[in-house]
């Protein structure tokens, strides 16, 4: 079974706490959103490879270390895993971004795929999944399916908050995946958002009902 983590940085909490408030406007919530995934590729990349390299200090010549291995990929779903990105991006600018466009049909609450855009390289990067959301998981795991069908291994699925039912769903389905997320919240209401969650994050990211 993959890793589950909630990240439990007192930042990455404040911060959570801020943007849950429902009088927060589209500016502070698209900001603050982007802080946390900040905060969170950091923790999320905790793991990442390290090799030996030679470098000449101005004092004398030494072996350290610099990463290695796979490179990164940020694979957002959109459209409000859009709000993630470019926080993860200030950490590790070199990362590729691919897309995947998926939509909720609001009667069955059954995802659907209607754009992937890709690296071509993408079976040998690490790929961070991010979506603020992790809900009933439909979209998270229609999404990974995508990535694995052209190629992908090495998948973390990286949110904001997450409900019982999506993680428990996620694991099932891709038990190989390492989740990550700011807060386990409690659980689904009946229309599928998060209780107490913070709304929809789309919305609130891009200032649409």
């Amino acid at each position: 079974m993959g890793k589950f983590e909630v990240l439990d940085h007192p930042l990455i909490q404040h911060k959570l706490t801020l943007i849950r408030d429902k009088k927060i406007g589209t500016k502070i919530f698209r900001e603050t959103v982007n802080e946390i995934s900040t905060l969170m590729a950091y923790e999320v990349s905790r793991d990442m490879p390290l090799e030996d390299v030679t470098v000449e200090t101005p004092i004398a010549k030494t072996v350290k270390k610099q990463l290695a291995g796979k490179k990164v990929a940020i694979i957002p779903i959109l459209r409000a895993g859009l709000g993630m990105v470019d926080g993860i991006l200030e950490l590790i600018p070199a990362a590729k971004v691919g897309h995947i466009g998926m939509y909720r049909d609001e009667t069955t609450l059954m995802p659907h795929e209607y754009f992937v855009k890709l690296p071509s390289d993408i079976d040998q990067r690490q790929l961070f999944v991010v979506d603020p959301m992790l809900a009933t998981g439909g979209s998270a795991i229609m999404a990974i399916d995508a990535l694995k069908k052209r190629g992908a291994t090495n998948i973390k699925f990286v949110c904001l908050v997450a409900a019982p039912e999506g993680v428990k769903a996620l694991q099932t389905k891709h038990p190989d995946v390492d989740i990550y997320t700011a807060s386990l919240d409690e659980k689904l209401n009946e229309d599928g958002y998060i209780i107490p969650g913070l709304g929809d994050a789309g919305d609130r990211l891009f200032g649409t009902k």
